[in-house]
C-alpha cells in the first residue's frame, strides 16, 4: 500500500468527518439550536444585573449589513469568538455563548485575527468612528493593515464650491451632484465641517436636509471641498457592526477593566515624559485631535454629531474638582473608560505610563494659549485645578428616591434639552450650540449610553459639575445633595430594561422585573445570571437554579 494511497483515503475521510462534525452533528446537539444567551440588563434602581435571555435575529439592515461583511472579505481577518482564557475575557469581554450564535449562518467564527475580534465590537465605538475607520482606518489606528474600504463611498469627482447661503451662513453651490446629496429647499439643517484637507463628509441622513458648513474657528480656509458621502451599503455595514455582542446587552457596564476609579495620580513634569505623551499622542490621538490639539484631525469631518475635544482651549467635560480644570486622575479615568456614544474609544489595553504621559503632553503642549507667541498661557501652570468635590454616601434607592427625581428632572427644566422622556429631543434641543460654536446634541438618555460613565455616582458628578464647554450647566449650588441623587437614580432609570442598541423595552415580564429590582438579589456574573420564572429561587448557583440553567444552556 503506497503513501499516495494512504494519503487519498486520509484525506477523503477526513473530509467526510469535517461534513459530518460540522454539518450533520450540530442538527443533534440541543446547544447548537439554543437562543438562551445570559445578558446583562439595567434595574429600576439602576443596578446592573446578568439574566437569562433571548437572542434576538439581524433586523434587515442588520442583514444586509452582514451580506456587506461577507462580501468584502471582513471575515478573512476579523475572527468572532471569544474564548474562556483570562486574556481573552479581559480585553475583549464575556465568553462567547452558543446562543449568541443562533441567527448566523454561515458562521463566522474566523481563526486568524490578523484584524481585532470583533465579538463585541458592539457600540464600543461610535457610528462615527467606524465610518472613518472604513475610509482610511490608518487615520485613526496607525499600525493597521486594514486597506481603506472607499468603495463603500460615494465620491462625486471634481471640487464643489463653498458659497454664501444668503442668511450670514455658508453652504455648498446647488449643482446636479449636490442634489444627489442634500435636499436645498428643506427647512431641516445639517451642519458639517471640513477637515484641514477639505474633505467633507456627508452622512446619510443628510439626503433630507439642507447643508450648512459650519467652520466657526477656520478649521477649514479653501473655497471648494472634496465629498465621501456614506451609501445604503456603509450605514448598513455599520449596523451590522453595532449589532455584534449586543445579545449580552449592557455588559459594558460591568467590564472591570475599564472601571477605573481614582482621585489623582500623576507622573512628575519633566521633559522626557512629555516628550514619551508626545509619541503616545501622535500614534494614538492625533487623527481625531488634530497635530495642535485643535480637535480637527484628519477624521474630524467624519465626528459631525460629537467633535474631538479641542484641548487648545482648555475645557474638558469631566472632572470632579471645584475648579474648571480636571486632575490628572480625571483625565485618566476619561482616558481609561472612553466616551461612550462617541468615537472617543476606551484605553484601558494601552500601559498606564502610556497614558499618564500624554497626560502631560495634553497638559503642558496642548493645552496652551499661543495667541501672543511671546507669552504663551499654560493653563494648567497658571490655573492648577482646585480642591476635590468629596460625593458623598450613596443612598439606598427606593421608589419614593425616584419619584423625587422624576419632581427634580421637572422642576429643574431637565426636560428642555433632553425630552419628557429623556429621549434628547426636548423643544430647546435643536439650537444648541457649544462654546465653540458646533451643534451640540443633548444626550438620548434612554440609551445609557452615559459619557460620563454608567454608575450613579457618574451620574450625580455630571449634575454637580455640569459639562464644561456645552449647554448642561451644573446643578451644584441650585440643589442639595439629596435632590442631585434622587435625579441621579432617575436618569439612570430612563434605560432601564431597554435594549441598549434598538432603545425598545425588553420583553421582561413583571415579575421578573419585581425579582430584578430586589436590592438583595445577587446577579453579577454570567454564572449567576436571573432565571425567568425561576420564582423564589435566589441568584446564587444552588441545586434548582443551577439545574435550569443547565437546561437553559442545552436549549431544553
Amino acid at each position: 500500500m503506497s503513501a499516495r494511497f494512504v494519503a487519498l483515503v486520509a484525506g477523503i475521510g477526513f473530509f467526510f468527518l469535517a461534513v459530518f462534525t460540522q454539518g450533520i452533528l450540530p442538527f443533534f446537539e440541543p446547544s447548537a439550536r439554543t437562543t438562551k444567551v445570559t445578558a446583562a440588563v439595567r434595574t429600576s434602581f439602576g443596578q446592573v444585573k446578568w439574566m437569562v435571555a433571548d437572542a434576538t435575529d439581524y433586523t434587515p439592515l442588520q442583514s444586509r449589513g452582514r451580506a456587506v461583511y461577507l462580501r468584502e472579505g471582513c471575515w478573512y481577518c476579523h475572527s468572532q469568538f471569544v474564548r474562556p482564557v483570562t486574556g481573552e475575557t479581559r480585553r475583549w469581554g464575556p465568553v462567547s455563548e452558543s446562543g449568541e450564535f443562533a441567527y448566523d449562518v454561515p458562521h463566522l467564527f474566523g481563526t486568524r485575527r490578523i484584524g481585532p475580534d470583533l465579538t463585541r465590537v458592539g457600540l464600543k465605538y461610535g457610528d462615527e468612528w467606524h465610518l472613518a475607520h472604513f475610509w482610511d482606518p490608518r487615520m485613526l489606528v496607525p499600525d493597521s493593515v486594514m486597506a481603506p474600504y472607499r468603495g463603500l463611498f460615494d465620491e462625486p469627482e471634481g471640487p464643489l464650491r463653498i458659497v454664501d447661503d444668503g442668511a450670514g451662513g455658508r453652504t455648498l453651490e446647488r449643482t446636479p451632484v449636490t442634489e444627489r446629496f442634500f435636499r436645498f429647499d428643506s427647512q431641516d439643517l445639517i451642519s458639517l465641517t471640513p477637515n484641514a484637507n477639505g474633505l467633507l463628509f456627508v452622512p446619510i441622513e443628510a439626503r433630507q436636509k439642507k447643508p450648512v458648513i459650519l467652520i466657526p474657528n477656520e478649521e477649514f480656509t479653501g473655497q471648494t471641498v472634496t465629498i465621501a458621502a456614506e451609501t445604503e451599503d456603509l450605514h448598513a455595514l455599520v449596523a451590522y457592526m453595532q449589532k455584534l455582542g449586543m445579545n449580552r446587552g449592557k455588559w459594558r457596564d460591568l467590564f472591570e477593566p475599564q472601571q477605573l476609579q481614582v482621585v489623582d495620580v500623576s507622573l512628575p513634569r519633566s521633559q522626557e515624559w512629555i516628550l514619551h505623551g508626545k509619541n503616545v499622542y501622535e500614534r494614538r490621538c492625533i487623527g481625531c485631535h488634530g497635530v495642535t490639539g485643535d480637535g480637527n484631525g484628519p477624521a474630524a469631518t467624519f465626528m459631525y454629531k460629537q467633535r474631538p475635544r479641542d484641548f487648545t482651549a482648555a475645557v474638558f467635560k469631566f472632572r470632579l474638582t471645584q475648579g474648571p480644570l480636571p486632575t490628572d486622575g480625571d483625565l485618566l479615568r476619561t482616558i481609561t473608560r472612553g466616551v461612550r456614544g462617541t468615537a472617543m474609544p476606551a484605553w484601558h489595553e494601552l500601559p498606564i505610563n502610556d497614558r499618564l504621559a500624554v497626560i502631560q503632553y495634553i497638559k503642558f503642549e496642548l493645552a496652551v494659549d499661543r495667541s501672543d507667541p511671546s507669552a504663551p498661557y499654560e493653563f494648567f501652570t497658571e490655573e492648577p485645578p482646585g480642591g476635590p468635590l468629596l460625593i458623598g454616601e450613596l443612598p439606598q434607592p427606593s421608589e419614593q428616591l425616584l419619584s423625587h427625581g422624576r419632581q427634580i428632572w421637572q422642576s429643574a427644566k431637565c426636560w428642555e434639552c433632553h425630552g419628557q422622556e429623556g429621549k434628547g429631543d426636548g423643544e430647546k434641543a435643536a439650537g444648541l450650540k457649544d462654546d465653540l460654536g458646533f451643534t451640540s446634541v443633548p444626550a438620548d438618555l434612554t440609551s445609557g449610553q452615559f459619557k460620563s460613565g454608567p454608575a450613579v455616582q457618574d451620574i450625580f458628578r455630571t449634575m454637580t459639575t455640569g459639562l464644561s464647554g456645552t449647554p448642561m450647566p451644573s446643578y451644584r449650588n441650585a440643589f442639595p445633595d439629596e435632590d442631585r441623587w434622587a435625579l441621579a437614580y432617575y436618569v439612570l432609570s430612563l434605560s432601564a430594561y431597554k435594549d441598549p442598541l434598538t432603545l425598545e423595552p425588553l420583553n421582561i415580564a413583571e415579575a421578573d422585573r419585581e425579582a430584578l429590582d430586589d436590592l438583595n438579589r445577587q446577579a453579577s456574573s454570567p454564572d449567576k445570571a436571573y432565571v425567568p420564572g425561576a420564582g423564589a429561587a435566589t441568584s446564587r448557583l444552588d441545586k434548582g437554579a443551577g439545574d435550569a440553567r443547565a437546561k437553559i444552556a442545552q436549549g431544553e
